[in-house]
């Protein structure tokens, strides 16, 4: 069976055509808003993170196979569906497949319906993403009360691997303006392990970890280490649910791109702006002392070209 992305690398090709520019996020976006909510069990929750992985297939699955599948009894699955709501399986297979339908509805036999070609809709989806992210924002208090943690922790470790090296080399950066201690961890195995302990020995408490899709199995395990070390983990990833979202003290779910062969992460950026936002708030002082410094140092040996 081919991996997701090399799925999208079949079936997705930049032409003059037309998709619905909504219709994958918005149901990525709806499933999230009917199982966010409850409280689920661990077994419940690989039943929502499949169906959302999977909910063009799995909307028309019986109770049956999608046991089989998540690997879960079928009374499991019968306890899920009250869990979020429904008053039994058929029920909520109905509204997943009602779901599943719209977002079919954007492929590319509805090309020449709909106003925009594969970028656009590309584009739209992460628009999509921003004003999920934009509703909430609309209470910050969690932002702000882990950026004030991430403040605090010297040193401050961040956790990236694979493909989120990107958003981790970025916070980082930028961290390191308003932070005194700042420790970058982009390599798996021991390494990981070796950075993570040695954080804690030196006096850290946070970590701040990015895991964009696929995840990779070394990010769980480096989750796990830095638990088991005493560290608390801040997670910003693309799912609430699931076992990466279990491990975290905290998690930020963000919506990625996915309309493009590669993912694109306009939102998780944003969303780490914000926490860095959130850490210069927590320590007016020292950032504006910091900042001047840095600002001394950039002029003098004349880092950035003069505009």
């Amino acid at each position: 069976m081919p991996s997701p992305q090399q799925a999208r690398a079949q079936a997705t090709t930049i032409t003059s055509g037309k998709t619905d520019p909504e219709a994958e996020a918005s149901a990525t976006s709806r499933l999230r808003a009917l199982f966010d909510g409850p409280h689920l069990s661990p077994g419940q929750r690989r039943i929502a993170q499949y169906l959302i992985e999977h909910i063009t297939e799995a909307a028309f699955l019986s109770i049956t196979d999608l046991a089989d599948r998540v690997g879960v009894s079928q009374p499991s699955v019968t306890r899920f569906a009250a869990a979020v709501g429904f008053s039994g399986y058929p029920a909520l297979r109905e509204r997943l497949q009602s779901i599943a339908l719209g977002t079919l509805a954007g492929g590319p036999a509805a090309a020449e319906e709909n106003g925009s070609n594969e970028l656009q809709a590309a584009v739209d989806a992460e628009i999509e993403n921003l004003e999920n992210l934009r509703r909430d924002f609309a209470d910050p208090d969690q932002v702000i009360d882990v950026g004030r943690r991430l403040s605090a922790s010297t040193p401050l470790t961040i956790l990236g691997l694979r493909i989120s090296v990107s958003l981790a080399e970025y916070f980082a950066y930028a961290a390191r303006r308003i932070h005194p201690d700042v420790r970058l961890v982009t390599r798996g195995g021991s390494v990981a392990y070796d950075a993570l302990l040695q954080s804690r020995e030196a006096g850290g408490t946070w970590v701040l970890a990015f895991s964009m899709p696929r995840h990779a199995q070394e990010t769980l395990t480096a989750v796990r280490v830095a638990r088991s070390a005493g560290l608390k983990v801040a997670l910003v990833t693309d799912l609430a649910l699931g076992t990466l979202a279990d491990e975290a003290d905290v998690t930020f779910a963000t919506g990625t791109g996915s309309r493009l062969v590669f993912d694109s992460y306009a939102a998780p950026g944003v969303m780490a702006a914000a926490l860095l936002q959130a850490m210069t708030d927590a320590g007016p002082e020292r950032t504006q002392a910091r900042l001047e410094e840095y600002e001394q140092i950039a002029e003098q040996h004349q880092f950035f070209l003069r505009e």
